[in-house]
């Protein structure tokens, strides 16, 4: 099956898109073998939390799910913040002192 373009279709490959999926039916192209219907899982979604006594264990799920950037990246980021910030305080001091300049030469004369 080919989208109007004559490309394939895009194939999921997130952890949500394949659920239901099983890796041969996959792989063969074939039709999952069970799925959740949109609207039943749109309203498993949609549900209100369990409150307040819920959130330390959802905060702890959703902690497993995160992707933590590698000490290289972060190094990487980090250096990249500082030199940001670098450039944009000395454009902030230039602005600052051609304004004092400017102010002096408009009031001292």
């Amino acid at each position: 099956m080919t989208n109007p373009q004559g490309q394939n279709p895009a194939q999921p490959t997130g952890k949500r898109q394949l659920r239901g999926v099983s890796s041969v039916s996959a792989a063969a192209g074939a039709a999952p073998e069970s799925r959740t219907p949109a609207k039943a899982e749109q309203a498993a979604d949609d549900k209100v939390g369990g409150g307040a006594g819920a959130f330390p264990g959802e905060v702890a799920s959703e902690m497993r799910k995160v992707i933590w950037p590698t000490g290289r990246q972060m190094l990487n980021y980090t250096l990249i913040v500082f030199a940001f910030l670098i450039v944009v305080t000395a454009i902030v001091w230039s602005v600052d002192w051609v304004a004092r300049w400017a102010v002096e030469q408009v009031l001292v004369r």
